[in-house]
């Protein structure tokens, strides 16, 4: 039976079902894909790698630090990049030229932007992770600091905060509501986006923990509904249906070192080695995923520490992203 014909739910992945994507690609943490078969993605040398259709690569540098994070397209073609390191969103420009579009909202700076995401409207949404500095605290002993910001023709403003660990963010397929990664809670929210850009209606979507070690880093929509949620310390991917069901498509877990880990955070003595012992054998802390292909049908996964893009063929086409219509 063909991907195409298998039921959502039942759709797994055997690790021998993974081609490979790109070379030599250095933290590539988000990806982007556009119609004409060119991905981009985030890396860790302070820029973005494109990767043509032909299998060719080039490195547009000039962001700096070494985590630069979500990327959005503009109808231009600028990518917008939430530089996580840096603590500042920037716009890099098809001309190589790097503007700083947001470092603080009513004299707040926001820390650490994690992930940016255009809507239909034009209005950028975007998460801060943490108000510490870096990451790792909130990521070692969980607090709720993180936040989500709306850039619009107002101007930037918080619309949400007392979030655990603000990670990716999107819309649904309609815009009705805003998606939000709470990586270190295991599990997603949402809000209902109200006109004004206003969230309301917190709630906890699909179930309130998917597992031990379930780190819900980033997600992408289907044309269906569907979330695809990646699992960056499990080193996996899963799939929560609207109707709230989840299931583990393909992980690659160190069980023993999860375990290690958790005990560390509740205890309060977690250290970032901790977490880098959990990369898998095969699999190595999977962040995002973004469809692309001629028909939205081909997934490629980001993460943290591999040097090329696990993809398959997906059951279901990618909702298209803004830059796709």
């Amino acid at each position: 039976m063909s991907n195409s014909t298998v039921p959502i739910k039942e759709f797994h992945l055997e690790l021998s079902d993974l081609t490979y994507t790109g070379h030599d690609l250095v933290r590539p943490e988000s990806v982007l894909a556009q119609p004409n078969g060119t991905l981009l993605t985030s890396d860790g040398r302070g820029g973005v790698t494109r990767i043509n259709p032909d299998g060719s690569q080039q490195f547009l540098g000039g962001l700096g630090g070494n985590e630069p994070n979500g990327l959005a397209m503009t109808n231009d073609g600028s990518l917008i990049v939430a530089n996580l390191g840096l603590g500042k969103v920037q716009k890099l420009h098809p001309n190589g030229h790097v503007e700083d579009l947001l470092t603080e909202v009513d004299g707040v700076s926001i820390t650490t932007p994690n992930f940016v995401f255009l809507d239909g409207r034009n209005r950028l949404w975007i998460s801060v992770t943490t108000r510490e500095h870096h990451w790792w605290p909130a990521a070692a002993a969980p607090r709720p600091d993180g936040s989500i910001v709306l850039l619009d023709e107002k101007g930037p403003r918080f619309v949400a905060d007392g979030l655990f660990f603000t990670n990716e963010i999107r819309l649904d397929a309609q815009e009705e509501y805003l998606y939000v990664a709470e990586t270190v809670m295991n599990h997603l929210l949402r809000f209902r986006v109200q006109p004004d850009g206003s969230l309301t209606g917190k709630e906890i979507f699909g179930p309130n923990n998917l597992g031990a070690g379930a780190a819900v880093d980033g997600f992408s929509l289907d044309a269906e509904g569907n979330l695809w949620v990646t699992l960056v310390v499990r080193n996996g991917l899963g799939i929560i249906t609207p109707d709230g069901d989840y299931h583990v498509v393909i992980e690659d877990p160190r069980e023993d070192v999860l375990k290690s880990f958790e005990e560390k955070i509740a205890n309060g003595t977690a250290e970032p080695n901790d977490m880098a012992m959990a990369a898998g054998p095969n699999l190595q802390f999977i962040t995002s995923l973004a469809f692309g292909g001629p028909d939205l049908r081909t997934a490629y996964l980001g993460s943290l520490a591999m040097s090329t893009l696990p993809t398959f063929q997906s059951p279901v086409a990618g909702l298209p992203m803004r830059h796709w219509k």
